[in-house]
């Protein structure tokens, strides 16, 4: 049975995702931006794992998330296949998520900063980033590059005038509702303008 898990590229890049992150749920089209595959390949490869038995599905949120079975009886050997060394994966993910946090937070220009998107579990949002404040700072660009290094891809992320952000919140602007009614982390908040929902 452990033949049928093999056979194509959009597969290989799957187990390379599940078993690198054995602690995370994704739902399809978060897969799709994350492993760059086309969403009906996508689909059809994690139907064929889930009746392999190596992923699993679970619904929340009106979304259907999948994760590695870590119970499938070639779970182990396939992480060393996939995984190599899934610690110090992890552990070296974890270390990117606290130096670029600290990174945004060192930006002097910016009073508020939200992650979403790739950058949190869970999130359904297409923004990874929204920084509030001046954004002409040379060191935004930066910053940004090193998150998209860390994270192994491109963020979509968007720059607001501090005024026109609260403007937006006040009138319960649907992009900025859209994020912050979802998963999301709140990284600055100089104002605490968001500090009920930290």
């Amino acid at each position: 049975m452990i033949d049928a898990l093999f056979g194509s590229k959009t597969r290989v890049k799957l187990l390379h995702l599940f078993l690198n992150n054995p602690d995370k749920s994704f739902y399809v089209r978060e897969i799709t931006r994350l492993i760059d595959e086309q969403i009906n390949s996508v689909r059809r490869e994690l139907s064929n794992m889930l009746k392999v038995g190596i992923i699993t599905s679970d619904s929340s949120d009106n979304k259907l998330y999948y994760r590695v079975n870590d119970k499938y009886e070639y779970y182990n050997p396939l992480s060393m296949i996939f995984a190599e060394d899934v610690k110090r994966v992890r552990d070296s993910k974890r270390q990117d998520v606290i130096d670029w946090r600290q990174r945004i937070g060192e930006i002097p220009t910016i009073r508020l900063a939200i992650a979403s998107g790739i950058l949190v579990p869970g999130s359904a949002t297409s923004v990874d980033l929204i920084l509030v404040g001046d954004g002409k700072n040379s060191n935004i660009k930066q910053v940004v590059s090193d998150i998209e290094s860390s994270v192994g891809r491109e963020i979509n992320y968007a720059i607001l005038g501090y005024d026109d952000f609260y403007y937006r919140m006040s009138v319960r602007d649907r992009f900025i509702s859209e994020i912050l009614s979802g998963a999301h982390e709140v990284i600055v908040d100089l104002d605490n303008v968001l500090g009920e929902n930290k």
